[in-house]
This record gives C-alpha cells, sequence and structure tokens, in this order.
C-alpha cells in the first residue's frame, strides 16, 4: 500500500512540545510501519495561534488549511486540556467546511496527564475528525506524558497495530 501524503497536526498551544515531539515520533513510526518514503508535512498551531483568530485569511492558516485537506493520512495530536483536546486545535479545525476530510484516513493521538483522561480521544476527538468526514478505522492513541520517555517505542507498538487497518482503508478508494 502507498500512500500520497502524511500530514501531522498538532494542536498545543506550546512551541516545541512533547506533543509536538509524539506526533512526529508518530509519524515516522507509521510511515516505517506502511513503508512510506515520501516528505511529511507538519502543521504546527503553536506557529500560527497569533493569526488563526484574525479578522482576516491569514496565508500561513489558509496554506495550513489546505495541507490537512490534502492529507490521505492524518494524524492529529494534541494534549488533554480539561479532559478533551485544546482550544487551539478546536479553533483550527472548525475553519474547515463540512466533508473537508472525506477521503482521508485521521489517527486521533492525545498525550494524556492522567489516565482517567485516556477515553478523551475515543470520546472526544475522534467525533470530531468524523464529524469531518475522516475514516477513523482505529483506537485512537491515548499516550500517558509518563511513557514519554518512552515515546519511541510506544509508537512503534501503536504503528504495527494500526497499519493495517491503515492500508485496508486507503485500499477501498484511489490506490495512491
Amino acid at each position: 500500500m502507498s500512500v500520497a501524503s502524511i500530514v501531522t497536526l498538532v494542536g498545543n498551544p506550546k512551541p516545541a512540545s512533547r506533543t509536538y515531539a509524539a506526533a512526529v515520533a508518530a509519524a515516522d513510526a507509521l510511515s516505517r510501519e506502511i513503508g512510506y518514503g515520501g516528505s511529511r508535512d507538519v502543521v504546527d498551531l503553536a506557529a500560527l495561534a497569533p493569526t488563526l483568530l484574525g479578522p482576516s485569511p491569514s496565508p500561513g492558516v489558509e496554506v495550513a488549511l489546505d495541507l490537512v485537506k490534502g492529507a490521505d493520512v492524518l494524524i492529529v495530536a494534541s494534549p488533554t486540556y480539561k479532559g478533551t483536546y485544546t482550544g487551539l486545535l478546536k479553533v483550527f479545525l472548525d475553519r474547515l467546511p463540512p466533508g473537508a476530510l472525506v477521503g482521508a484516513v485521521a489517527l486521533p493521538l492525545l498525550v494524556v496527564g492522567d489516565a482517567r483522561h485516556a477515553l478523551a480521544v475515543e470520546v472526544h476527538l475522534r467525533p470530531l475528525l468524523v464529524e469531518l468526514g475522516a475514516a477513523v478505522p482505529t483506537p485512537g492513541l491515548a499516550l500517558p506524558e509518563a511513557e514519554l520517555p518512552q515515546v519511541d517505542d510506544v509508537v512503534s507498538q501503536w504503528a504495527v497495530k494500526v497499519a493495517p487497518q491503515v492500508a485496508a482503508h486507503r485500499g477501498r478508494g484511489v490506490t495512491v
């Protein structure tokens, strides 16, 4: 199975965050597992935050929206804030038109501070991605902060589990 594009969307308001590092590690692991050798884009919303709610569309925000809309595989990562994803991520995703993610496989990833937040990836983030039209064929990844020092091992194990599901979904439609 080949994929034309993998985009990682990071909804942490802090630049160079642990969520960013975990999301990039997850994209690396998934790319290795599915044999994807192409370039990958990362949309870091921390860099776009000052213009995201501006009165007129920012060129940077428009480019980011286009990257996300064009993704074959979209990894959507956020820390948990108040038991769910960040408002920054929600503001960005609210800028997408209905059905913007039709044809994409979206893989939600939340960095959780407490095990009680692990369900947030399924209960809060998954429905938002489905609402935008994405196929979310796998369980999302709830990554406990305590496991961040072993992030490469954790995301490698996750990639082994999700790769067949990503491949199966990508096989239903246009082969890329």
